[in-house]
């Protein structure tokens, strides 16, 4: 008893079996014989069938057109129709069933050599392994910036110029002449303001100020105030809150009897 063995190899579809085919015989696509490739097509048909392989309906409606296109070679050709002078069919005319299947055997070829291409590509790049990108700012040498980078010399030329007004302006030496007036000297003043307005007058805060004195000559009088309430002098009271100050006063008719002397402020 003989066995034999069938090695069937794997086709995505007919394209791809009709190609094998016609490498297998070392024909060109452009010279194939449909007799020929329809008998090897039909014979892997059948093995399929026999090992009870699935074949699908792509394969067998390929089968059908090369059958189709075998049947039209093997057929004779019709006679020569003559119409008359300006008119003439000559049956080589007529379309080359093959062109159609040839066309889509090249293009299938072309498709199916760019896909191993990039199978071979992808394969070698699965070879290669690579790491993530690692920050190597700490080991990169220190570059101290310029501090002058992008100034001309018109620029430096007008800093230093700059610096220099501000040296002269910095070295000028003001001398400030005040006109110093004294505690004991304004308790004097105000107290003589009092007495005109005789014992028991009264005599509003602002009305001791005026709008020529600065800050100085206002704290001295407030100062005096303040002294002449500690004497028991005068009394300050306010009708309501944040009126104006009233000052009373309440001492002697005289201002002899006032120790203004140990004032020295």
């Amino acid at each position: 008893m003989t066995t034999v063995t069938y090695k069937l190899e794997a086709f995505e579809g007919p394209l791809d079996l009709l190609l094998h085919l016609i490498d297998k015989a070392e024909i060109d696509i452009q010279n194939v014989s449909i007799s020929e490739i329809t008998d090897q097509y039909m014979e892997y048909l059948n093995t399929m069938q026999e090992l009870e392989l699935d074949v699908t309906s792509e394969f067998l409606v390929m089968a059908a057109t090369l059958l189709s296109m075998k049947s039209k070679l093997l057929l004779p050709k019709p006679p020569v129709i003559e119409w008359d002078e300006d008119f003439y069919m000559d049956p080589e005319d007529e379309l080359d069933p093959r062109a159609e299947l040839i066309q889509k055997l090249i293009e299938y070829r072309k498709y199916k050599g760019i896909a191993d291409h990039l199978r071979g590509k992808e394969l070698e790049r699965s070879m290669i392994f690579s790491r993530e990108p690692e920050d190597l700012t700490p080991f990169m040498p220190t570059v101290q910036e310029n501090p002058v980078e992008g100034l001309h010399t018109a620029d430096l030329i007008k800093a230093f110029q700059k610096a220099l007004r501000k040296a002269t302006r910095r070295n000028t030496v003001a001398r400030i002449h005040r006109d110093e007036i004294s505690v004991k000297d304004r308790i004097r003043d105000v107290v003589s303001t009092l007495h005109r307005v005789g014992r028991g007058g009264k005599v509003l805060f602002s009305k001791l100020l005026n709008e020529e004195m600065d800050r100085h000559e206002i704290v001295v009088t407030f100062l005096a105030i303040l002294e002449l309430m500690k004497m028991k002098q005068i009394r300050c009271y306010q009708d309501h809150l944040f009126d104006d100050i009233v000052i009373e006063w309440k001492g002697d008719e005289s201002i002899d009897g006032l120790q203004v002397n140990e004032i020295n402020y």
